[in-house]
C-alpha cells in the first residue's frame, strides 16, 4: 500500500472501530439496565435491542444510493450525527420508549456500507481484500475491547454513562473523517461506464 492508503485504512478503520463499540458495548447491558425503567416489558425490552437492526437493514441501501449522488463522507458524516443525537436521546431517556427511540436513530445512522464503499473507492484493486481485511479486524478488535469496557463505564454511571460515550465516539469518528480521510472520487454513473449500458 502506499503510504496515503495506508493513513486512510487506518483512519477509516479507527472510525469503524469508534462507532462499533459503541454499538457493541450497549448490547450485553440493554436488557439488564432496561428491566428497571417503570415502563419495562419484555415486549418493549425486546423492540429496543430490535429497533436498532431494523432501522439500519432498512437504510443501508437508501444510503448508500444516496452517497453515490452526493459523495461518501457527506452520507458518513451525517449517519454519525444521527447515530450521535440518537444515543444522547438514549442517554437521557427515563423511560424504555425514550430509549427505543434513541435505539431507532442509532440504527438510522446506517453507514457500514458506505464505509466500505469509501475503503474501496480511496484503495487501488489489488490492495482492496487487505484494506478489506484490515477494517474487518478493527471491528472483532472493537468487540472483544466493548466486553471489557461496556461494563467498566455501567459500573460508573450506568447505562446512560454507555449511551453518552457511545455519542463521544461518534463525534470523534465525525473529526476522524474531516481530517484525516481524503475525499473520494466521483462516482461514474452506470450510463458513464466503460460498457455505455444503463441498467435503468
Amino acid at each position: 500500500m502506499t503510504a496515503q492508503e495506508r493513513r486512510t485504512v487506518a483512519s477509516l478503520s479507527l472510525l469503524y472501530c469508534f462507532r462499533m463499540l459503541g454499538l457493541f458495548m450497549v448490547l450485553p447491558l440493554l436488557a439488564l439496565y432496561a428491566a428497571d425503567l417503570p415502563d419495562a416489558t419484555p415486549t418493549l425490552i425486546g423492540l429496543t435491542l430490535g429497533m436498532y437492526g431494523l432501522a439500519n437493514a432498512l437504510l443501508q441501501i437508501p444510503l448508500g444510493w444516496l452517497s453515490d449522488k452526493v459523495g461518501r463522507k457527506p452520507v458518513i458524516i451525517a449517519g454519525l450525527a444521527i447515530f450521535a443525537v440518537g444515543s444522547i436521546i438514549a442517554g437521557m431517556a427515563d423511560s424504555v420508549m425514550g430509549i427505543i427511540v434513541g435505539r431507532t436513530l442509532q440504527g438510522a445512522g446506517a453507514i457500514s456500507g458506505t464505509l466500505m464503499a469509501l475503503v474501496a473507492d480511496l484503495t487501488r484493486a489489488e490492495q482492496r481484500t487487505k484494506a478489506m481485511a484490515v477494517v474487518g479486524m478493527s471491528i472483532g478488535l472493537s468487540f472483544a475491547v466493548a466486553l471489557i469496557l461496556g461494563p467498566v463505564m455501567a459500573a460508573l454511571g450506568g447505562l446512560p454513562t454507555v449511551f453518552w460515550f457511545t455519542a463521544a465516539l461518534a463525534g470523534s469518528g465525525i473529526v476522524i473523517l474531516i481530517l484525516l480521510v481524503p475525499p473520494s472520487p466521483p462516482v461514474m454513473s452506470v450510463e458513464h461506464t466503460e460498457a455505455g449500458v444503463s441498467l435503468w
